[in-house]
């Protein structure tokens, strides 16, 4: 039998909890901010401060992962936790700020139907995170998480099919363009940190 001499700091789970509930708080910031788009560069605005926030918690958790002998899992693998999460919500932040600097008069449905599966990916990986020191029965939650990212493939190839048959106006066309690739990008980019959740269940299992 392995014995433990020196035991694992456990406050690390705590942590990418709240690290997931930021990014998933900024979400749903990103899905008001388009159903509602009543005062877009407010929202957007709030987002930033969210996306500060999230900064703060990842430095926190560098700086504890530095100091800290005996990790809950291998090291590596915490880095690209945090750096994933973080891309996320950057990626929420570069949207929201993209609809401002480009104008947007209104959000198309197509986004709006983008923004709410990363709320429903960030929901699912905020409680993954929040089951994760078990390392077991996590694999629904990486399998949905796929799932959603395939349907916003489905989504976001149909809607720039769209805009090449029906938009005649070059300009709209990038700018719509630009938008549905940032958020097939943080949808992309959720399932990443998905694929992080997986492999170190593997690994642990």
């Amino acid at each position: 039998m392995r014995l433990r001499f020196i035991p694992r700091d456990e406050r690390f789970f705590d942590m990418f909890v709240e690290d997931a509930a930021n990014v998933l708080s900024g979400a749903r910031q990103l899905e008001a901010m388009l159903r509602t788009y009543d005062e877009p560069e407010k929202r957007a605005s709030e987002i930033r401060a969210t996306e500060h926030r999230g900064d703060e918690i990842s430095h926190h958790i560098g700086q504890r992962l530095e100091a800290t002998f005996v990790t809950p899992f291998d090291r590596e693998d915490i880095y690209a936790l945090i750096s994933g999460l973080d891309d996320v919500l950057d990626f929420v932040e570069e949207t929201a700020d993209t609809f401002v600097l480009y104008r947007v008069a209104a959000p198309t449905a197509i986004a709006v139907e983008q923004a709410s599966i990363i709320v429903k990916q960030a929901e699912l990986l905020h409680d993954a995170l929040a089951h994760l020191k078990g390392f077991k029965g996590l694999d629904k939650y990486w399998i949905e998480v796929h799932r959603l990212e395939n349907e916003g493939d489905r989504i976001v190839r149909k809607a720039i099919a769209g805009l090449f048959n029906d938009d005649r106006d070059p300009i709209n066309l990038v700018k719509w363009k630009d938008i549905y690739g940032l958020l097939e990008e943080t949808i992309d980019k959720a399932e990443d940190v998905a694929n992080i959740i997986e492999r170190i269940t593997i690994k642990h299992a």
